[in-house]
């Protein structure tokens, strides 16, 4: 049963509004509750347990080192698009969508470090040296490159997933990530077709405030997903570490009991032989008294 907190939520964000009822996708049936004043009405509930499901779909991917872009151009999202993805620490895309993004992704990383190698010669005061038409051309190309790319310059690698809202207007970058193989998360309202989407979140993709509820839950599960990956990091290195320590502690055990063992083979042998040089010492001690000496012989002639 899905939390009635986020039912709730969701209800006063008005994501169960969908679009008029001659605009519906037939395979978004399923997901639709009712219809009223023309309108098609979501159900919620089918809203929320889906929401959760995409929810733990994020945490898995990011925990496993995964990254997430977040996609939505049209007006409605851009702000929201733009404050959870930072507020996440991950990329978005929240202007025109570039034609190749995925697909051709290494001619746009091209382009990436050619903005990056203009920002470090502006940062750096070399636009100082330039004419001021050249100078001022080169910044006017570092902002519009700002505005296109500025969201995922930082990626240097496919994400794991993208989050879209409304993939009947993001057509391109869902093409390019069915092609590429990386699943997607989406908002879909009643005029999509959910069969395209790995993760479908039936829900009003036009309100602002569901919008932004919805990019906030993925967000938290983003966060979520990055604390539980610290904790295993720092769980396997633990362990690592007690190994690493463990077996040089085994190996001195080893080389100890080896060492006590060699050396206990001399050590018995030393007492055997002191052990039989007392015996010999014995003998000659009780021998001694039987035998007289010059000295003697010569003191009881005298006496004589």
């Amino acid at each position: 049963m899905p939390d009635t907190t986020t039912i709730k939520e969701l209800l006063e964000a008005g994501a169960h509004f969908g679009h008029q009822t001659s605009r519906w996708h037939p395979r978004m049936k399923s997901y639709i509750f009712t219809k009223r004043n023309g309108i098609h009405i979501i159900d919620l509930e089918q809203t929320a347990s889906m929401l959760d499901k995409a929810c733990d779909f994020v945490r898995e991917v990011v925990t496993g080192g995964g990254t997430i872009l977040f996609v939505g151009t049209k007006k409605q999202a851009q702000e929201s698009i733009e404050q959870e993805a930072q507020r996440c620490g991950m990329y978005y895309v929240n202007q025109r969508w570039i034609g190749g993004t995925l697909t051709n992704f290494a001619t746009i990383q091209a382009r990436i470090d050619y903005l990056v190698r203009l920002e470090d010669q502006q940062a750096r005061g070399d636009f100082d040296r330039l004419p001021k038409k050249e100078a001022l051309k080169l910044g006017e190309e570092i902002v519009c490159l700002n505005k296109k790319v500025g969201g995922f310059k930082e990626m240097t690698s496919l994400p794991g997933a993208l989050f879209i809202v409304d993939p009947t207007k993001e057509r391109s970058a869902l093409a390019e990530a069915r092609r590429m193989g990386i699943p997607v998360i989406a908002i879909v309202d009643t005029n999509c077709n959910p069969d395209e989407i790995d993760h479908s979140i039936p829900a009003n993709d036009d309100a602002i405030r569901a919008i932004r509820l919805v990019c906030s839950k993925i967000a938290d599960a983003v966060i979520a997903g990055k604390a539980e990956g610290l904790e295993s990091l720092a769980e396997t290195g633990e362990t690592e570490e007690e190994e690493k320590t463990g077996e040089p502690e085994s190996l001195a055990e080893a080389g100890k009991t080896e060492e006590e063992e060699k050396t206990g083979e001399p050590e018995s042998l030393a007492e055997a032989g002191k052990a039989e040089k007392e015996e010999k010492t014995g003998v000659a001690e009780v021998t001694e008294p039987l035998a007289s000496s010059p000295d003697e012989e010569q003191a009881k002639g005298e006496s004589d």
